[in-house]
């Protein structure tokens, strides 16, 4: 990738661009040489090279960047070992972003090259069940996202894989349900897990369901939008005709259980919806609001065997922890 700096109106007149890398090679190996034989010699090109790039640089300054000295070789002018400065700081600065790039560059390459050995790149729902299995995995780079913007990014080719959940255990609701119909995905039932209402121990304000929250005024915390456990509590609010502007709260959004249930521990909150693995681990008072299926959907091109160890492992932990279980009925359509 070449980077240059293009000057306009310098000295010279006109519009010249300067390469950043070769400029600043250049200028290292002058500094440390201190002649343009020594320049030469260093990066393994001739004399005239050297000669060449370093005029071409001058032109391009309108002003010499090093001076040569008779019996004492070459040295950088103040312009040369100011520009070498700039040149440094700016690597310092771009070499994350670069680098960065680079390795999205050569997984792009091996995605082309050798599909089968890729990294599987997997956008999901927050679930600690889920993060506890991944924490093994090396193959796979998860992006916690809400379930809306997990499959967005799925569509877009962002992602190989997306872990969502909508709160229902019956039929899908839209968009959701256009997944289980379309050739090009695979959706498979991971686990299932319930979700219900966290609140301080004791749950001082006495809230049983989405009305009291509302009646009594209580604090609430929601997740995002796109959030699956978001759509549940809205749907709740609708089947039991309560309007979510009269939800004290609703529009206070964390991205994850453990950020709601914090919150409620700490006495932010009052309440908020999670799952009851996280109320266990925040010692917090659950009431059950029911029971999820979370979902797993690839594109059909993927090889069944790159996620067959994941789900292995994740069937086994939700058959123990608290909280999960296995999947009712395998809705894989591969």
């Amino acid at each position: 990738m070449r980077v240059s700096l293009r000057i306009d109106g310098r000295a010279g007149g006109g519009r010249a661009d300067i390469p950043l890398a070769p400029t600043q090679a250049l200028l290292e190996a002058l500094d440390r040489s201190g002649s343009l034989q020594g320049v030469a010699s260093e990066l393994g090109i001739s004399y005239r090279s050297a000669w060449g790039q370093l005029a071409a640089l001058e032109h391009a300054l309108g002003r010499p960047a090093a001076v040569k000295t008779k019996g004492h070789g070459s040295a950088l002018t103040p312009l040369g070992n100011g520009l070498l400065a700039l040149l440094k700081a700016s690597q310092v600065r771009l070499g994350p972003a670069l680098a960065a790039e680079e390795m999205a560059l050569a997984d792009g390459l091996r995605r082309l090259l050798e599909p089968g050995m890729a990294r599987i790149r997997l956008a999901a729902s927050h679930d600690p069940l889920l993060l506890d299995a991944l924490e093994t995995r090396r193959d796979i780079d998860l992006m916690i996202a809400g379930s809306l913007d997990a499959l967005a990014r799925l569509r877009e080719g962002a992602v190989d894989a997306a872990g969502f959940h909508y709160g229902a255990e019956g039929p899908p609701p839209a968009p959701f349900d256009i997944l289980f119909s379309d050739p090009e995905w695979s959706v498979e039932s991971l686990f299932r897990r319930e979700q219900g209402l966290l609140f301080a121990p004791g749950n001082p304000l006495g809230l049983t369901d989405v009305a009291s929250i509302a009646e009594r005024k209580a604090r609430f915390v929601n997740r995002q939008r796109g959030a699956g456990t978001r759509i549940w509590f809205e749907r709740l609010c609708r089947e039991a005709g309560v309007p979510l502007d009269s939800i004290v709260g609703h529009h206070t959004e964390e991205f994850t259980h453990q950020a709601v249930a914090a919150l409620i521990a700490t006495g932010a909150a009052d309440v908020g919806m999670g799952t009851r693995a996280v109320a266990e681990r925040f010692t917090l008072d659950f009431r059950p609001l029911g029971w999820e299926t979370y979902h797993l959907v690839v594109r059909a091109t993927l090889p069944p065997e790159r996620l067959a160890p994941l789900r292995e492992q994740i069937l086994k932990r939700a058959q123990s922890a608290p909280g999960y279980a296995p999947p009712a009925a395998h809705q894989s359509k591969a």
